[in-house]
């Protein structure tokens, strides 16, 4: 019976319609291994050999595993509260009274929500730390360094544009003031306010667009950089550049 399976499964792979899927035989060596993960859309940025320094827990504290691991998290509990939300003048403050003492776990969701931002703001901001104190800004993670800032102020921003979200005096009054800080911009400062706000006012046109930016926007190029970051991290040659003579098995 295996016989006959095996038989079958080499028959299968010598045909158009399989070699047209599968572009490479069997992932049996280093070669054939190489090109299974260059080769597929998912695993590209993915090393088939991972440096032994790499592993340790010193090379990156597993800051950006846990700042990924809580953007996931803000995805899913965002579109949770998305189902409740209405970006709209004064629904949207109702809307948050409602999560709080209407909705069934409604205030769990939302401060889950919340302490991660806030978390994810501040892992981001130590593994920054943490790879410019071991020199990562330095050849030939440059690029990806520039990627990695990137990626801190989209994460600022995400944190800013989720803070009016709430419509109380809080929200209102702190993006009143930062808005008013944008327009001391020397030249474009005061377009650039109005391009945010919609208006000259903290308003329904200003809910509108931090919501949009903060859910569909913001995410999206977030994800982009994410999947670039990693990509890059991976064909600079790790979290960390080996010494010479390491084979990755240190």
């Amino acid at each position: 019976m295996a016989a006959s399976f095996d038989t079958a499964l080499a028959r299968l792979r010598t045909t158009r319609v399989w070699k047209s899927i599968f572009r490479h035989g069997p992932a049996t060596t280093n070669r054939t291994r190489s090109l299974a993960v260059f080769g597929n859309l998912f695993l590209h940025w993915l090393p088939v050999k991972v440096r032994g320094k790499s592993l340790r827990v010193r090379a990156a504290y597993y800051l950006g595993s846990l700042s990924l691991m809580l953007f996931v998290i803000l995805v899913v509990t965002g579109v949770l509260l998305m189902f409740y939300y209405h970006p709209a003048t004064p629904q949207a403050y109702q809307d948050m009274k409602d999560l709080r003492f209407v909705v069934s776990n409604g205030a769990f969701l939302r401060n889950l929500h919340r302490v991660s931002a806030h978390l994810m703001v501040m892992l981001v901001f130590c593994h920054m730390c943490h790879v410019f104190y071991r020199g990562g800004y330095k050849p030939p993670h440059e690029f990806n360094w520039v990627v990695g800032v990137v990626l801190l102020l989209l994460t600022l921003f995400l944190s800013y544009t989720g803070y009016l979200l709430p419509w109380d005096q809080l929200a209102f009054w702190a993006v009143t003031v930062g808005t008013n800080l944008i327009s001391a911009i020397p030249v474009v400062g005061d377009d650039v306010r109005l391009l945010a706000l919609g208006g000259h006012i903290v308003g329904e046109n200003a809910l509108l667009r931090f919501y949009v930016l903060h859910v569909v926007v913001l995410p999206l190029l977030a994800l982009l950089f994410m999947g670039v970051h990693f990509w890059r991290l991976q064909k600079d040659g790790g979290l960390t550049v080996g010494q010479k003579g390491d084979d990755g098995n240190n």
